[in-house]
């Protein structure tokens, strides 16, 4: 078995800090120094990582880290129990609103991101959430 650690870069931790704690109720865990945070609350660690805008990931990838809104293939869904409460404690605490939640057959979902152009989901189960709509294998 694996473990999932999720880390998001940031160019400013005390905002990072102040956005993920007061928009997801998590708490802070252990400092690295000035470069690093882990916020526990969730069911993995979150850890915030400060990275230069301008800075590259890896020496042969030729875009620099830029923190206006981006999109990855890979983001992060925060399952919440009431997801109208929670757009609007994220979207106070920062985050910017980019699709109100939208009823599916599995549950609803809202798009947002975070201050530092990161995409998320709030999902909201109904039913027998995924298995509404899962197939067998």
């Amino acid at each position: 078995m694996i473990s999932l650690l999720v880390n998001i870069d940031v160019d400013d931790l005390p905002r990072a800090v102040a956005f993920y704690t007061g928009a997801f109720d998590l708490r802070v865990g252990r400092r690295f120094g000035a470069d690093g945070v882990e916020l526990l609350g969730a069911s993995a660690p979150i850890y915030l990582l400060v990275k230069a805008a301008g800075s590259r990931p890896c020496a042969h990838l030729d875009a620099p880290r830029d923190y206006a809104r981006h999109w990855t293939p890979v983001h992060l869904d925060l399952v919440v129990d009431d997801i109208e409460r929670a757009t609007a404690r994220a979207v106070a605490a920062g985050a910017t609103l980019e699709q109100v939640a939208r009823t599916h057959r599995w549950g609803k979902l809202a798009l947002l991101a975070d201050p530092f152009g990161n995409g998320f989901c709030l999902v909201q189960f109904l039913g027998r959430g995924y298995d509404e709509i899962a197939t067998q294998a």
